[in-house]
Formats: structure tokens, C-alpha cells, sequence
């Protein structure tokens, strides 16, 4: 978590001005990391933060059935974009399956075995370095006590990760934060409902942090 951490700080130092972070799940939790603990002691940081369906109380069970789906066909991988289309109906029964799977084949490699795997490295799951955060609450509620800048809570009503017990406390911890929940998306809410995901960031950062959203 800490090198997540590092390489936001990094990317933010690359900038004329602080910029905005975005952080979904995880991202989220590296930039609650980023500038609750790090940006205190001498980086700069960002200008303000959008966290998307993460806090630092996660459900567990939530957790696992991301873990199990992340998991699935980890060696196999699919035989085709449809079949891997499936495997996601199935996860998530809410969202309608896409006619256009063009979307889809961004976050698959095709390999020369002809079959499609997940586009993000399999050691994430079964590597010894795992990221731990979901297991820190107490790291991640000191790091969102240390939040100074603008924030903003976008959360899934159906997540299965962010309950509204948790988007409560979080509201308690960083008193200033603003709070969107988004009907009929669930834990990949810019997926489910990317219009309604976008109106919102879009007026936070016009209202927030003008010089950062106009650059």
C-alpha cells in the first residue's frame, strides 16, 4: 500500500498545480494513504479527493465476494468475451449485459493461447504482497481524520462494500466531506451509472477546486 501511495504522490509532483484524485476501491484507499499520512509530512499532495464506494470501514463479506469474483477463471481465463461477460452477469444480475462487449475486451488480454484473461496481474490475489487495507480500518480512519482538503463520498446504494453505516462514520470522521449516493449502482458505480458518476465529480470539482478542474 505504501508504493500505491508513493507513486500518486509522485505523479501528483508531476503537475504545475495539485491535482484532483479520483481513487475507486482501491485507488481510494492509496489516496486516503497518499494524503491523510504522507502529504502531512512534506508532499504536496492533491487539491482535493473523490473517494468511489470506499471508507475506511469495509464490509467483509463484501470484500470476499470481490476477492471470489476477481478470483474466478484467475488461471483459465475465458474462452471468449462472452463467456466472460457471463461470469460478470452472474456477479453482478442488477446490471444489464452489454450487446456491445467492445467495453469489455479494454479489461481482458487476449494471449496467443487464444484466450482472454483479466488485465491486471494474478499475484494481486495470490502473491505474498498483497494489499492489506481492507484489514487497516484503524490506519485508514487516522489517515481520513488528517483529510484537510475537499472530499467527496460517492457510493453505490446496492454496494455490497460501502454499507450506510459506514458512509455515517465517515461522514462523522471528515466532517467537510460531501456525500453522494447513487440509486441502482453498486460497487462499480462509474460502470452502473457513469452519467449520474460523472454530474456528480464534475460539479464537486467546479465548486471545490476550480483552478484544478479547469486545468
Amino acid at each position: 500500500m505504501e508504493r500505491f501511495a508513493e507513486d500518486l504522490l509522485d505523479v501528483a509532483d508531476g503537475f504545475s498545480v495539485p491535482p484532483v484524485l479520483v481513487g475507486a476501491s482501491l485507488g481510494g484507499i492509496a489516496g486516503m494513504i497518499a494524503q491523510g499520512e504522507y502529504a502531512k509530512a512534506g508532499r504536496r499532495g492533491f487539491a482535493a479527493l473523490v473517494l468511489v464506494d470506499i471508507t475506511p470501514q469495509m464490509n467483509m463479506e463484501g470484500v470476499q465476494k470481490i476477492l471470489g469474483f476477481m478470483s474466478s477463471n484467475l488461471e483459465e481465463g475465458f474462452a471468449s468475451l462472452e463467456e466472460a461477460a457471463d461470469t460478470i452477469s452472474r456477479y453482478m444480475p442488477g446490471r444489464p449485459r452489454p450487446e456491445n462487449l467492445s467495453g469489455l475486451a479494454k479489461n481482458l488480454r487476449l494471449m496467443e493461447n487464444g484466450r482472454y484473461y483479466w488485465h491486471w496481474d494474478p499475484r494481486f490475489i495470490t502473491g505474498t504482497q498483497k494489499p492489506q487495507g481492507s484489514r487497516e480500518p484503524e490506519r485508514l480512519q487516522m489517515a481520513a481524520r488528517s483529510l484537510k482538503i475537499p472530499t467527496l463520498l460517492v457510493r453505490g446504494r446496492d454496494s455490497d462494500l460501502v454499507t450506510v453505516e459506514a458512509a455515517r462514520q465517515f461522514a462523522e470522521i471528515v466532517p467537510h466531506s460531501e456525500f453522494i449516493d447513487v440509486a441502482n449502482a453498486g460497487h462499480m458505480v462509474a460502470g452502473d451509472k457513469n452519467d449520474i458518476f460523472t454530474s456528480a465529480v464534475l460539479d464537486f470539482l467546479t465548486r471545490m477546486a476550480p483552478a484544478a478542474s479547469a486545468s
